[in-house]
């Protein structure tokens, strides 16, 4: 048992089971929530609904207008395909602030101060942050801030990087010799009660890009990171995949022209790092997916070129591309498929870091999972996939061959095994761990030395 040493957050967060209410407490999420195509925005949708369940009195996700997104870049899903979330759950998307003369940093600024108000009206707060930049700098300065009001804060923070905090900060800032802004998002990851990490290959990646930094600026970001930070793999509501009913599923299905077990599935971001290009390769060369369809789901920046590229291909007339699919329908479209390909390569502006998709397909069932060991996908799937190697069509299309043409026992058994290692990764299990973790990282940091 921890010991509360008199502080009334520690004692709340170990005030888990469902029904216990002596204590009020909130929990605040700062991410790049729906309707953005992310693993890590559906993670946050878990991890609030599970909070509800803990009985937090107040669960907050604080992400970013929606005009904003619209003009990022980012990929959307259909705002009328989003679910909604459970009552108690309030989306919050501050405005930015100052006008045209403020040309960056406005809306960081809003988010900011919507945290320094949260952060000060004396309700005991968990406030968890999901990509380190801009997020958990936000988190950091809003802490700062709060503080020098001399109102009473009582905040306990965590903050998790991802893969594209490390691709796309860190480790290009280690790679430019940026070492401000290297310090900047390490600090302030650093800084969090409990820092966590969504895989060891994660973690890994940040010793070392921090170790790149050290080795130059004589600082110590790579020996800390290795002793302070956890792993945390990604929450994921195993509910909505374990109970696909399959009057459920043929009638997607059947909305959609498509026949169970007659398609290969992507389902993901039209990356290049998704090696989407490469699975039509292997797809077109596959002699056993020659009366298959091909159904590649998602949008994003690749999109056009990949459309270009299916339509130059001899299956141009089997591959279809699907930009709406909702949230409803995803579980039925993985459970209905002969086979799932994720083929990830490592890229410099993104590595798979874990791989929320390969875990959602593995838990919905259906048939095999073709992937690569880029990254985390070896922690996320085990030994329950077919792997092929990276920038492979060829390999793609011997294992697209194996799997369409898979006895039905052999495949049933490799779905079982797929579907336990799945389960370790359901969004109660992953969120109570985190507070735990929390609770004894605060109480390591009051207990006396």
């Amino acid at each position: 048992m921890i010991r509360t040493t008199g502080d009334p957050m520690i004692a709340a967060l170990n005030s888990k089971a469902p029904g216990n209410t002596r204590f009020q407490r909130r929990l605040v999420i700062v991410v790049r929530a729906d309707p953005v195509i992310c693993g890590h925005s559906g993670e946050a949708r878990n991890l609030a609904e599970v909070a509800l369940q803990r009985d937090f009195s107040e669960v907050r996700i604080i992400s970013w207008p929606l005009d904003l997104l619209g003009r990022s870049g980012l990929p959307l899903k259909p705002l009328d395909g989003v679910l909604p979330y459970s009552k108690g759950i309030e989306v919050e998307r501050p405005e930015p602030v100052g006008d045209y003369k403020v040309p960056d940093g406005r809306y960081v600024a809003g988010m900011t101060g919507r945290l320094v108000e949260l952060f000060t009206d004396g309700i005991p707060t968990v406030c968890m942050s999901l990509y380190l930049s801009p997020h958990t700098v936000a988190v950091s300065e809003a802490l700062r801030v709060a503080r020098s009001t001399g109102l009473p804060v009582n905040v306990k923070t965590i903050a998790e990087a991802v893969g594209s905090d490390v691709t796309n900060v860190v480790r290009s800032c280690a790679a430019d010799r940026r070492f401000g802004a290297a310090a900047q998002v390490l600090s302030a990851y650093l800084d969090s009660d409990l820092p966590v990490a969504v895989s060891e290959y994660t973690k890994e990646l940040i010793i070392s890009s921090a170790g790149e930094i050290d080795a130059r600026h004589g600082t110590c970001f790579g020996e800390r990171c290795r002793q302070r930070v956890a792993i945390s793999y990604p929450a994921i509501n195993t509910a909505d995949y374990l109970n696909v009913c399959r009057e459920g599923t043929a009638a997607v299905l059947q909305r959609r022209g498509l026949r169970r077990d007659r398609y290969v599935l992507f389902l993901s971001r039209l990356a290049h790092a998704k090696g989407v290009d490469d699975l039509i390769g292997g797809f077109t060369a596959s002699a056993a997916c020659h009366d298959r369809t091909l159904v590649i789901a998602g949008n994003g920046p690749e999109a056009p070129q990949l459309h270009e590229l299916a339509a130059a291909s001899s299956a141009a007339d089997r591959i279809r591309f699907l930009r709406d699919v909702d949230d409803d329908e995803k579980p039925h479209l993985m459970a209905g498929c002969a086979a799932f390909v994720l083929p990830s390569k490592p890229r410099p502006e993104f590595v798979e870091t874990f791989g929320i998709a390969l875990v959602e397909k593995m838990l919905a069932g259906g048939g095999p999972v073709i992937t690569t060991s880029t990254g985390g996908i070896g922690e996320a799937v085990g030994d329950t996939a077919m792997i092929v190697p990276v920038n492979a069509p060829s390999s793609i299309a011997a294992a697209l061959n194996l799997a369409v043409t898979m006895p039905d026992e052999e495949r049933m058994t490799m779905a079982e095994r797929a579907r336990e290692q799945a389960l370790q990764f359901d969004r109660a299990h992953v969120f109570d761990r985190l507070l735990d973790r929390l609770a004894t990282a605060t109480e390591r940091q009051l207990s006396p030395i």
